[in-house]
């Protein structure tokens, strides 16, 4: 918090009658300390006796290099660079969840899953992080782990309209050689309009041609909606996902997702209990390892 100019000539002014008022002090100081102190005190002095007659006379006020010093006002510039926040933020999520599932998919074989990242954001919107999650290796083949870096920008468009684009690289560090290319990157992009305790948000994600999609690409679009319930902690969420291209269980390619679900705030975390869909053919996916519906609670936390 900034002094006022007014405290801060006033606790100057303070200072220098107490340094003149304090012989045991100049006892112990050089006789150079003491001509200076003197020389401060004196216009101090001189300054405040002016100031207090300045209704009273259009006189000039001379003061030395030392006492200007003292009483000059603080630049705005100055005192905003001085302890100025840097306008990063970081901050970390972990979430335990009965199972991971990535657009109605199941990658976690129906088990546990802990998840987690950090993230830098920037007071101009700009972001980067980073996210995990365990996987299983047995059924998805892309070994235990996976990690997702991002980096994007976020922030308000208008007023209740807020955006968010940038691109994800999703990467499976330990995936067997024999499974050949896993990595892929994906750019994305989402609008979200808020009206007292609806929002919506419509969203757009778009993973190019890469050999770890099998030569193809594979396009995501999807649309998120929250009411929250007044004066309760409830939540209450519904997503429709549909995607074209490589990441789907079906035989054409086309598959829809969705999911319906509800959270509850308890302090800083999240309890998340949500019934979660997605589109497989036998074919593809027989028995439904990846594909069949499924009850997911999940708490999380942000901090």
């Amino acid at each position: 918090m900034l002094t006022s100019i007014r405290g801060l000539t006033a606790a100057s002014l303070s200072a220098g009658l107490l340094l003149s008022a304090a012989p045991a002090f100049a006892n112990e100081a050089t006789s150079e300390e003491v001509a200076d102190d003197t020389q401060v005190s004196s216009d101090l002095l001189a300054a405040e006796i002016a100031i207090s007659d300045s209704t009273e006379t259009d006189g000039a006020v001379a003061l030395s290099p030392a006492a200007a010093r003292v009483i000059e006002p603080v630049k705005e510039g100055e005192a905003n660079s001085v302890g100025g926040e840097s306008g990063v933020t970081f901050s970390a999520n972990i979430a335990f969840t009965t199972e991971y599932r990535f657009r109605g998919v199941d990658l976690s074989g129906g088990d546990f899953a802990v998840q987690g990242g950090f993230d830098l954001s920037h007071s101009s919107g700009l972001y980067v992080g980073t996210w995990a999650s365990n996987l299983d290796e047995d059924t998805v083949g892309f070994g235990s782990t996976e990690l997702d870096i991002y980096g994007g920008w976020s922030g308000d468009l208008t007023d209740g309209l807020s955006g968010d684009v940038g691109v994800i690289y999703y990467i499976y560090p330990n995936a067997p050689t024999a499974a050949g290319p896993t990595d892929y990157i994906e750019f994305y992009a989402s609008v979200s309009a808020s009206l007292g305790p609806v929002s919506i948000t419509p969203g757009i994600a778009y993973a190019p041609d890469q050999d770890s999609l099998g030569s193809t690409d594979n396009l995501y679009l999807y649309t998120d909606v929250s009411v929250g319930i007044p004066d309760t902690p409830l939540t209450i969420n519904g997503h429709l996902g549909y995607t074209d291209g490589f990441l789907t269980f079906t035989n054409d390619s086309k598959a829809w997702d969705w999911s319906v679900s509800a959270d509850v705030a308890i302090g800083p975390a999240t309890l998340s209990a949500a019934y979660v869909g997605v589109e497989g053919d036998a074919l593809i996916d027989p028995g439904g390892v990846f594909t069949d519906d499924a009850f997911v609670l999940t708490l999380s936390a942000s901090f």
